[in-house]
């Protein structure tokens, strides 16, 4: 490197390369102040050698992130490859463009131009309206394809700066997933043809034969939508039937995103696909089917996706729910309790025997905590067995058994079965009915230590739900050791999220309820970045409402017992209600009140 490069200071030289190189990058990180003059020398010798040596072309911001400089100017921030790109675009003065493979009509855009044209040119079509089409880029200064473009497709180009390595992945991608739709569609194109591809698939699934190209573009496409649901996160994968085109939407942080719309048949034929790997009837479709398939990310690992179809008006829904074996091994602290309520926890469960409850709505977290606390529990000194409708994971450290009402195997009878079984602890996926509370009772009574969930607003009210089933009060006054209700908010992104004045005083008061609660002294809210998905909101945490039955307590369970006195006894015993708890997450940072308040809303 040398001096020339502390002369160019312009935002675009009027003697534009044709491609983008090093000394121009590090010209402008100069001019900009980004770098100093020694910091600039070693990491230009560094990124030339990259791009010397690697093996296949290395766009020069690629070589610049590589070599991990951080910003001479605060607040000193890492120069990574997105930050070098979104800065690069302010000096070519295009708009930064971040592709989101969520937000692409794939087969639209790939309409555009060939795959290897845009490989040429390392540019990418990422939206095409009636009157413009936009490409990204991460050469600015090559443009001698917009001429071309601009005729063939009759629009205005429009120009976006993205990161290189995110045209270079999503190219390869886009165009082969908008291939193998192209090619399941036609293949697909009207009832008859799907029947018989449906038949031809089970048959070749059967003999092992190799899958025709037809088939293949159906392994593509199901290969892709798994790949980016784990890449997203998501906990449950949607595929709706609708007249005309299918929808696919992902559940992430407990919120449904739209993410692609595919034609009927290839949906159906992705359906059939899946049902296939889940060991499913593929040919039966009046009826709801259940399924199970063990995948593998990228990473290398394993994710369990348990499978559930309905019929109907238009087809067969499909939801695959995605169970990450990484939950299990989770703290109660990495959950979201409070320590002094994962104490109370710990100690509840560290009982020989007596009924714990965990309550709340579905979707609430409350299979998680059990799974969570049952693998702390399950060393090689005790007998854990469990008895779920249908298994959630399967975990090696446990003994289960599946609910089988074809064969008359209910919660009552899988309780029955494993009272023979020497167990230690039993957890029951759901107590639904009387029956299934009795054989729980009876298990706690004969000096085993039970879990089970129940569906109440909050934890009282599983007391009275209980006695509504018909469960003698005498008995759950012998047998209930601690309920916990709890919920899931979303938490703030930690990249993006932005202190922002204060709570007004009916909307604290709305959440702590009378109690007395130092307000926050500030707030945050969400923004919205790249690691977030532009939502401002990344992961959950919970939200836990623990009640430990006293004798204060239990001398209040009569077939005559009032809430209000059983909730105002178990405030007195250190139980905080939920609002409670998600007021605390909002003074340390955790959340926001709009996500409290949505989740609570039941309990007002």
């Amino acid at each position: 490197m040398d001096a020339r490069l502390e002369q160019q200071d312009s935002p675009r030289p009027k003697a534009a390369p044709k491609a983008l190189d090093l000394h121009q990058v590090f010209s402008w990180l100069l001019a900009d102040g980004i770098v100093d003059k020694t910091s600039a020398k070693t990491a230009y010798n560094q990124a030339q050698a990259l791009l010397r040596n690697a093996t296949i072309a290395m766009h020069p911001l690629s070589a610049v992130a590589q070599c991990k400089l951080q910003s001479a100017l605060p607040p000193h921030k890492l120069l990574t490859l997105d930050w070098l790109s979104e800065w690069m675009a302010g000096k070519v003065r295009l708009p930064f463009f971040r592709i989101d493979p969520l937000k692409i009509d794939f087969a639209k855009v790939a309409d555009v131009m060939s795959a290897n044209y845009a490989a040429r040119f390392n540019i990418l079509p990422v939206e095409m309206t009636p009157a413009e089409v936009v490409i990204a880029t991460a050469e600015p200064f090559v443009a001698d394809w917009e001429a071309e473009i601009a005729k063939i497709t009759r629009r205005n180009v429009k120009l976006v700066v993205a990161n290189p390595l995110d045209i270079a992945q999503y190219t390869a991608q886009f165009f082969t997933l908008a291939k193998s739709i192209k090619g399941a569609n036609k293949s697909n194109t009207h009832d008859l043809a799907l029947r018989n591809n449906f038949e031809q698939l089970v048959e070749l699934g059967k003999s092992d034969k190799q899958l025709d190209a037809n088939d293949q573009h159906i392994v593509n496409i199901v290969d892709w939508l798994w790949q980016y649901a784990f890449e997203q996160r998501a906990s449950d994968i949607h595929l709706e039937p609708k007249r005309d085109l299918g929808a696919i939407r992902f559940r992430i942080d407990g919120v449904l995103h739209q993410v692609y719309q595919v034609p009927a048949a290839v949906m159906i034929a992705m359906t059939a696909r899946i049902k296939l790997l889940g060991r499913m009837d593929v040919i039966e479709k009046r009826r709801p089917q259940d399924g199970r398939i063990k995948t593998r990310t990228s990473g290398g690992q394993e994710i369990e996706l348990r499978l559930s179809t309905m019929p109907t008006a238009f087809g067969e829904k499909l939801v695959m729910r995605i169970f990450d074996p990484e939950v299990v091994v989770k703290t109660l602290p990495e959950l979201g309790f409070p320590p002094d309520d994962a104490q109370r926890w710990d100690a509840l469960t560290a009982r020989p025997h007596g009924i714990i409850l965990v309550t709340g709505p579905t979707g609430s977290g409350k299979t998680t905590t059990l799974y969570t606390t049952l693998k702390a529990l399950a060393t090689s000194e005790v007998n854990v067995c469990t008895v779920e409708d249908p298994i959630e994971m399967v975990e090696g450290s446990f003994n289960q058994m599946q609910v089988q009402h074809g064969i008359d195997l209910s919660f009552a009878d899988g309780v029955r079965a494993l009272m023979r079984q020497d167990p230690d602890i039993i957890m029951i996926g759901e107590i639904r009915d009387l029956e299934t509370a009795e054989m729980a009772i009876q298990a706690a009574l004969t000096g085993h230590l039970v879990l089970s969930t129940l569906h109440t607003n909050d934890a009282p009210s599983a007391v009275m739900r209980l006695l509504e089933l018909g469960v003698p009060y005498y008995l759950l006054e012998a047998t209930l050791i601690g309920i916990m209700a709890q919920r899931l908010v979303r938490t703030l992104c930690p990249e993006c999220k932005k202190a922002d004045g204060e709570l007004s005083d009916d909307v604290w008061q709305g959440l702590t309820q009378g109690w007395k609660l130092p307000r926050p002294e500030k707030i945050y809210r969400p923004v919205g970045c790249p690691e977030c998905r532009q939502t401002g909101y990344r992961g959950r945490t919970g939200l836990y409402e623990l009640l430990t039955v006293t004798q204060p307590f239990a001398q209040l369970i009569k077939q005559e017992t009032n809430i209000h006195a059983l909730t105002q006894q178990s405030v007195n015993d250190g139980m905080k209600p939920l609002r409670i708890a998600g007021a605390l997450k909002i003074r340390e940072g955790a959340t926001t009140a709009d996500e409290v308040l949505k989740v609570t809303a039941a309990l007002t």
